[in-house]
């Protein structure tokens, strides 16, 4: 996006007075322009693909499609959208799902509105906003995480590990072929085999986990 584009947000959520009163403060700033709204997930999920907007402002409890299942689906058929969890959920069975599901930041209705503002800046440019109590209980888990991660990796054949690796390092399909000598179709049937074997969504996540893990560093080692 560029410096001087304006920041396309679209809000989700299935209160008409949640959405009035969030664009009442987001409209008036001079970075930020709200492009769509949507009731339900299902709405969320066609307003994404039609629109791709810069940030989306998505609330969990919805009818027919809910924001955890919403947020899988606008990364998929928008995957520039970054979106922002906009809840009053703070509970594990919220939080863990919604990351997930591709969830860049997860934030709770409490926020300030200048706060939320910031919020959505950071998202566009990739940053990630976490609540307190949010940023803790994923700490958390990602040191109770670590050991079974590990366990999870050792599962991966020598060269999915290698492929791993260089996932993590941000090489393509067709570049991790180059440098291996196989085929993109190869890699790719090593890929799907990696989001297998560790229960993960994407390569995204894949590259997130080797860092985690320590895996590049110790490959570089």
């Amino acid at each position: 996006m560029a410096t001087n584009e304006k920041i396309t947000v679209m809000l989700v959520d299935d209160h008409a007075i949640v959405r009035s009163g969030i664009r009442a403060y987001l409209e008036v700033l001079p970075d930020i322009q709200i492009i769509a709204e949507a009731e339900s997930g299902t709405q969320a999920v066609k307003q994404a693909e039609q629109l791709a907007p810069d940030v989306v402002l998505m609330d969990l409890k919805m009818p027919e499609m809910d924001g955890v299942e919403a947020t899988w689906r606008v990364r998929q058929v928008s995957p520039r959208s970054q979106i922002i969890i906009l809840t009053s959920y703070h509970e594990d069975s919220h939080i863990f799902p919604a990351i997930k599901a591709g969830a860049l930041s997860y934030i709770l209705k409490t926020i300030g509105p200048e706060e939320l503002a910031n919020a959505i800046r950071a998202a566009a440019r990739g940053e990630a906003t976490l609540s307190p109590k949010v940023a803790s209980r994923l700490i958390g888990e990602w040191r109770d995480d670590r050991s079974e991660g590990m366990q999870d990796y050792m599962q991966l054949t020598e060269r999915e590990q290698e492929v791993l690796g260089l996932i993590a390092e941000g090489l393509s399909n067709a570049e991790i072929a180059d440098k291996l000598v196989i085929s993109e179709k190869t890699v790719k049937s090593h890929v799907s085999n990696i989001l297998s074997k560790l229960h993960l969504a994407d390569r995204t996540q894949a590259a997130v986990f080797a860092w985690r893990e320590g895996i590049i560093k110790k490959e570089n080692t």
